[in-house]
């Protein structure tokens, strides 16, 4: 069986509050944990009121202190936006707390517009540049492989372990590069996915910290007794694509029914795209469409996003998605 985890935004809904989403990001992780997936990852996003994880390492503290096993990390922490230094720190701090429990996964995109970067004091452009730099930076500071003229305390010694995330190219020759395991986002990007897994699995070179290429693939998965259930609880996050793509962001709203056949043409096409890694539907029905994504990508590992405006369907959508992988 292909090993599942989970990647939350930490979603906040219509009508809902921010301790309502972290109390529903806890919920979720203790269910991720007791289920036996693997890891539960948080996403950095900013300025978004439908997403709570922008203090990623405070929300991962959070998540960590109520659960025992489950690995914890982020999927991923946007480094243009940081300094290596702190982000070490940060993340050898929650190794003190849950030691062998943390991954960091990191990502070049800054995702962020001039607001966020005049808030940042940053040129992300430029920070973005130095991407490569500051991963081997914030490795070295954890590992101690390389002098560097100031220790990171806490973080060096820190058992952490590092992914490169990517929906392009990039990431995936950077993450074969280092010899690191490589997550692509396919659940929101999925035009680059063959191209980029095939490019990390020839290009690998391996290091002290991998052997052999470790892929990871993102997949919108939602499960229920029914389709149409199924179908309408992902309406809700459709609803918020649709909504970013066209510059109205905002937070997670209630279900529509038939939701994709109101919509015009183009976004209809950019979901149906988005849809490529997707599963959408009764356990038969999603442990077919996942079985079939693995065999495309040769995935090690399936990282299960989705966000429901119940909190309790997508307990159950847990549930169901690794009972049904199971059998």
């Amino acid at each position: 069986m292909v090993a599942l985890s989970v990647l939350d935004l930490v979603p906040v809904r219509e009508g809902g509050t921010l301790a309502q989403a972290y109390d529903a990001a806890v919920t979720l992780a203790q269910t991720a944990e007791k289920a036996g997936y693997k890891r539960f990852w948080v996403a950095e996003h900013h300025a978004m009121e439908g997403i709570a994880g922008g203090a990623t390492s405070v929300v991962l503290a959070h998540i960590g202190n109520a659960t025992s096993s489950i690995r914890i990390g982020s999927g991923g922490i946007m480094l243009p936006n940081h300094n290596p230094f702190v982000i070490a720190e940060q993340f050898g701090t929650l190794d003190a707390l849950f030691p062998g429990r943390v991954d960091c996964g990191l990502g070049r995109a800054p995702g962020a517009d001039g607001r966020i970067q005049a808030a940042f004091r940053k040129n992300l452009q430029q920070a973005a540049e130095m991407f490569p730099n500051d991963v081997m930076e914030l490795r070295a500071l954890v590992t101690g492989d390389v002098d560097l003229p100031l220790r990171a305390t806490p973080g060096l010694g820190a058992d952490i372990e590092f992914w490169m995330l990517g929906s392009s190219l990039f990431g995936a020759q950077l993450a074969a590069k280092l010899g690191m395991p490589y997550a692509f986002a396919a659940h929101f990007a999925p035009a680059h996915l063959d191209a980029a897994l095939e490019l990390y699995r020839r290009d690998f070179e391996p290091s002290q910290w991998l052997e052999k290429p470790h892929v990871m693939v993102a997949m919108n998965v939602f499960t229920a007794d029914s389709e149409a259930d199924a179908v309408l609880a992902a309406s809700s996050q459709q609803q918020s694509f649709v909504r970013l793509r066209t510059g109205e962001p905002g937070k997670l709203p209630p279900p529509i029914p038939d939701y994709l056949d109101s919509l015009p043409a183009q976004a209809r096409a950019m979901l149906d795209h988005v849809g490529q890694a997707a599963a959408v539907g009764t356990p038969a029905q999603v442990r077919q469409t996942i079985h079939a994504f693995v065999e495309r990508t040769q995935a090690d590992e399936i990282i299960v996003a989705g966000a429901s405006y119940d909190p309790d369907f997508r307990v159950r959508s847990l549930e169901m998605t690794i009972d049904a992988i199971a059998n």
